[in-house]
C-alpha cells in the first residue's frame, strides 16, 4: 500500500471521534471510512473494527425516545446492513495478483546460459539483461555495424560507471536532427531498458528493408541511452528488485538516492516532488544534484538545436505523457504535439489492441515537478513525451518475460510515428519556450 502504516491506525480512531461526539454523522463516516480502506487496502481487521464500531455507535448511541424509537431503529438496521454488505463486497473483491512474488523475481535475475552469448545472433531481445550484460552489448552493436552505430560516454554516475549512449543513424559529414531517447530512469522498470535494445535492434535489422525505417535512419540521428540510472538498475539486479532512486548518499540520512525525474532543473522541487531523502519522489539537495540528471542535461543543452524529440521510456500505466508535468496548462504548440500522441498511440493500437491514454502529463497521471520532459520542453525540445508502458498494475514492475516482444514491438510502432512527425516538420515557435 501506497497509505502510510499509521492509516491502518488512526482510521479506527476517526471513526471513533465522528460517531460519539456527532451520532448524526455515524453513516456518512462509515462510508468515508470505507472509501479510505478501499485506497489503501488495509488489512481485513480495520473492516472488522469499522463494523464494530459502526453498530456500537448505531445501537448505543442512536438518539433514544418512546416516540421515536421504531424509527430509529429501523435506521439503524439499514445502516448496519448496508455497512455489513460494504465489507463483505470489500474482503471478496480483494485480488492477489502474485502468489509467489520471490519466484516471480527469481524468473527475471535467474542464471540462464543462453546469456553468455558469443555473437550478436546470440543474444536473447525477450530476457531482462544486467547491467553489465547491456554495456556488452552496445559495444558488439558498434563493432558489428560501425556503419550504424557509435558509442561514447556522456559522463559517470555517482558511483563512478560510464553514462553510455548509442548514436544510430547513416554517417553523414552534414550534422542531422536528433531524436533523444532514455530508459531506465527509474531502476525497477526493467521494461525500459529492455525496449531500448529491442528499439535498435529493430532499427538495424529492418534497415534498408523498410522504407519507414530506412527514412528515418537516413534523415535522423537517434541518441539511445538503454540505461540512464546505472548505478540503481544494478542495485536492483543484486538487492531490491523494486528500487527506484539513483543511489547517491545522503549526509544527514542514512537513506540513499534521488528519484532522477525529479531532479531536473525546471521548477524543482515544487508540487509533485518530496524534500525527504527517504522519499521514493526526492528532488536532491538541489537541482541537477545527480552526475547522471547533470551529464545528460549537458549534453542535451550542447546539441539542443539539432535535437527536436526528446523521449523517456517508463513504466507502468500505458499513457503517452507530455508536457506540461508540473502545472495545468497548454503548451504553446499544443496541435503538433497531441497530433503527434494521437499518432503514436494510433499505431500501437495496431500492433494488439492495446489502448494507451495520452495527453498532459499533469491532467493524465498526476502533477509532478522537475522531470525530464518538461526540462526539455523547457529547452527548446519541440516534442518532448514520456511513455508509461505496460501493464495497468496487475504485474506492474514485475512485467513477465513473456510480454518483452508484444510490449516493444507496439512501442516501436509508436517511437517511429513520432520520428515520421519530426521529419514532416509542423510548425513551432521555438521562440516561445524559454518563456514557458
Amino acid at each position: 500500500s501506497k497509505c502510510p502504516f499509521t492509516c491502518f491506525f488512526l482510521a479506527p480512531l476517526v471513526l471513533t471521534a465522528f460517531c460519539f461526539p456527532h451520532q448524526s454523522n455515524c453513516f456518512e463516516t462509515s462510508l468515508f471510512l470505507y472509501s479510505l480502506d478501499y485506497i489503501t487496502y488495509v488489512s481485513l481487521w480495520l473492516v472488522h473494527t469499522l463494523l464494530y464500531l459502526c453498530i456500537n455507535c448505531l445501537i448505543n448511541h442512536t438518539p433514544y425516545s418512546q416516540s421515536t424509537k421504531c424509527a430509529d431503529r429501523k435506521h439503524a438496521t439499514v445502516v448496519i446492513m448496508c455497512t455489513m454488505f460494504v465489507c463483505f463486497t470489500l474482503f471478496h473483491s480483494r485480488r492477489v495478483f502474485i502468489s509467489n512474488l520471490q519466484k516471480e523475481i527469481e524468473k527475471q535475475t535467474g542464471y540462464r546460459s543462453s546469456r553468455k552469448r558469443r555473437s550478436e545472433a546470440q543474444y536473447d531481445y525477450e530476457v531482462y539483461h544486467s547491467l553489465e550484460e547491456i554495456q556488452s552489448w552496445m559495444f558488439m552493436m558498434n563493432t558489428t555495424h560501425p556503419n550504424l552505430v557509435d558509442v561514447f560516454s556522456v559522463g559517470k554516475s555517482y558511483e563512478g560507471r560510464p553514462l553510455y549512449v548509442l548514436q544510430l543513424g547513416k554517417k553523414r559529414r552534414l550534422q542531422k536532427k536528433a531524436v533523444w531517447i532514455d530508459c531506465g530512469v527509474h531502476a525497477r522498470e526493467w521494461i525500459g531498458p529492455a525496449f531500448c535494445q529491442w528499439f535498435v535492434k529493430e532499427a538495424i535489422n529492418s534497415y534498408q528493408y523498410d522504407s519507414v525505417m530506412t527514412r528515418l535512419l537516413n534523415q535522423l540521428n537517434f541518441y539511445i541511452m538503454p540505461v540512464f540510472n546505472v548505478d540503481g538498475y544494478r542495485f536492483s539486479w543484486i538487492t531490491d528488485r523494486f528500487w527506484r532512486k539513483t543511489r547517491s548518499k545522503n549526509h544527514k540520512f542514512h537513506c540513499r538516492g534521488v528519484d532522477a525525474n525529479r531532479n531536473w532543473k525546471v521548477k524543482w522541487c515544487d508540487e509533485g516532488a518530496s524534500s525527504h531523502p527517504c522519499d521514493d519522489t526526492y528532488c536532491g539537495p538541489f537541482p541537477e544534484s545527480e552526475p547522471e540528471v547533470k551529464a545528460v542535461a549537458k549534453f542535451l543543452r550542447k546539441h539542443k538545436k539539432r535535437v527536436e524529440a526528446y523521449i523517456s521510456i517508463h513504466a507502468y500505466a500505458q499513457m503517452l505523457l507530455y508536457p506540461y508535468s508540473y502545472k495545468y496548462a497548454t503548451i504553446p504548440n499544443f496541435n503538433c504535439v497531441e497530433s503527434a500522441a494521437h499518432n503514436a498511440v494510433t499505431a500501437l493500437y495496431s500492433a494488439y489492441g492495446v489502448k494507451y491514454r495520452y495527453g498532459p502529463a499533469s491532467t493524465t497521471l498526476y502533477v509532478s515537478s522537475g522531470s525530464s520532459i518538461d526540462w526539455a520542453y523547457r529547452n527548446g525540445i519541440p516534442y518532448a513525451f514520456a511513455f508509461e508502458l505496460r501493464d495497468t498494475g496487475y504485474f506492474g514492475f514485475l512485467l513477465p518475460e513473456s510480454l518483452i516482444k508484444p510490449t516493444c514491438t507496439e512501442t516501436m510502432r509508436a517511437v517511429k510515428a513520432i520520428a515520421s512527425g519530426v521529419l514532416k516538420k509542423c510548425k513551432t515557435d521555438r521562440e516561445k519556450f524559454p518563456y514557458i
